[in-house]
């Protein structure tokens, strides 16, 4: 078996893996990075966050084109789908920025291993491919396998009428009823998608909210636009069971008749790709819902073995797991690395988009910290109103005492973009009265974040 050595050896190539392998190769290392896929950029770049994107990019123009650009003097006709150019559209962007990745390891002396990598010791990773197996030695491995789509054990997935949303993103045909089980980022994203291209689309979900981990009175606001966009949902329904039928499907929920649909769309969340790493062998500890357990520098109970990303605790974002890629090949090469996890935000990606950073209502009722709030709606926004765009609202919340600035959550026009600022003034401690006296361009959407900011005050200006 032939043999290789490196300073470091990771073990997937997505967004956690191949950034720390950039940065730990300007930093003076010797990088291998494993990664069994012929494409760099793990699940994100090449099933999830990107062609997701892209979708949702051109199924909007689709739809504004029908029904909203006579609006603004547009007139149009014979408006038609051409599914398969908007798919070739969605697989064209990704390979552009697979190959991008390719060329930035050939940038920066990465050496790239296609195959399946396992650890056989401590300091040993073997990779195997068509090709046979390669050995390499190494006095640090970071897994960075990243996560796979959960299932129910209910469901008996056939990849083409029960789906993930792997197969979702390449439907060779708009379904004429699609049911999505879970009301999460990426069921309502896809949803979406599938609704504005002409699909009836049904949403069930076993908890009586949608999007959990987002801000509940916002997320019940985004409820009542996704609803008038035409999306039916069942919340506080548990799926039974589904199976084929004829030439569609059958879903089956606790209390209530069952539901006929073309294609079914599982939904229900993303759990650590641990498996075939060898883990067991080197004894690895996991925790409970099988995720690598880490210290604060991200290493493992194994000396010399790191994690990041999906595989270990906290929200499985591809930003957070490029942050903490940087941080733990920082700290094992300068000594210093962290991350802020009360800074890293998290999108939803509908139409209007809905981000957050920081802590929500909720959480800090439930930690008893005394706080105020203030909310500005879109429709007191003059660039809102210019774009056709004014539903949703911002929301500010701040520490009563010191004023510094808790959570931010958006729901509305570019949302995603927004929230940026609100991360950044998160992160050097700002209050709602920085925000609120700092001047912002008019017109602009962000002024709404201003107002918001007053509001915590009470002394919004525009509402």
């Amino acid at each position: 078996m032939k043999s290789q050595e490196h300073d470091l050896i990771i073990i997937g190539g997505g967004p956690g893996g191949y950034v720390a392998a950039i940065r730990a190769a300007q930093l003076g290392w010797n990088v291998g990075c494993v990664e069994k896929e012929k494409a760099l950029g793990g699940t994100c770049l090449r099933v999830g966050c990107i062609p997701s994107k892209a979708l949702l990019e051109s199924s909007e123009l689709f739809s504004e084109a029908k029904q909203n650009l006579a609006g603004h003097g547009v007139r149009l006709k014979g408006i038609e789908l051409d599914l398969q150019a908007m798919m070739r559209r969605k697989d064209q962007v990704v390979n552009t920025l697979t190959r991008g990745i390719d060329f930035l390891f050939k940038k920066h002396g990465v050496k790239r291993y296609e195959g399946v990598g396992r650890v056989v010791k401590s300091r040993t990773v073997v990779v195997k491919s068509e090709r046979g197996e390669i050995e390499l030695k190494t006095p640090h491995i970071l897994i960075a396998t990243g996560s796979k789509a959960a299932t129910l054990p209910e469901i008996a997935f056939d990849r083409e009428w029960i789906t993930t949303s792997t197969e979702a993103l390449a439907y060779h045909a708009v379904p004429g009823h699609l049911v999505v089980i879970g009301a999460g980022a990426i069921g309502l994203e896809l949803g979406s998608v599938w609704r504005r291209l002409g699909s009836k689309v049904t949403v069930i979900e076993i908890l009586d909210r949608i999007l959990p981990e987002m801000d509940g009175e916002l997320a019940s606001e985004a409820l009542r636009i996704f609803k008038k966009q035409g999306i039916d949902f069942l919340l506080g329904k548990r799926v039974v069971g589904v199976r084929r039928e004829g030439e569609g499907c059958i879903v089956e929920c606790d209390g209530m008749q069952s539901l006929s649909c073309d294609r079914v769309l599982v939904a229900v969340g993303r759990l650590p790709n641990t498996d075939g790493l060898g883990l067991e062998s080197v004894k690895v500890e996991r925790d409970e819902k099988g995720r690598i357990s880490v210290s604060d520098h991200f290493m493992t109970s194994v000396g010399g073995i790191y994690a990041i990303g999906d595989v270990i605790r906290g929200p499985m974002l591809a930003h957070k797991a490029q942050e903490e890629g940087i941080a733990c090949v920082e700290h094992l090469i300068t000594g210093y690395g962290r991350v802020d996890y009360d800074v890293i935000p998290n999108v939803v990606y509908t139409q209007p988009e809905f981000a957050s950073v920081g802590k929500t209502e909720e959480e800090l009722q439930e930690r008893h910290i005394d706080f105020r709030k203030g909310i500005f709606p879109f429709t007191a926004n003059g660039r809102a109103h210019t774009l056709g765009r004014a539903e949703g609202r911002i929301k500010v919340l701040a520490d009563a005492k010191s004023d510094r600035i808790l959570g931010v959550h958006i729901l509305g026009p570019r949302a995603a973009e927004l929230i940026a600022e609100a991360s950044i003034a998160i992160a050097f401690c700002g209050s709602s009265e920085d925000l609120a006296r700092s001047c912002h361009a008019h017109p602009t959407l962000s002024e709404a974040l201003r107002e918001a900011a007053l509001a915590v005050a009470g002394r919004s200006l525009h509402n």
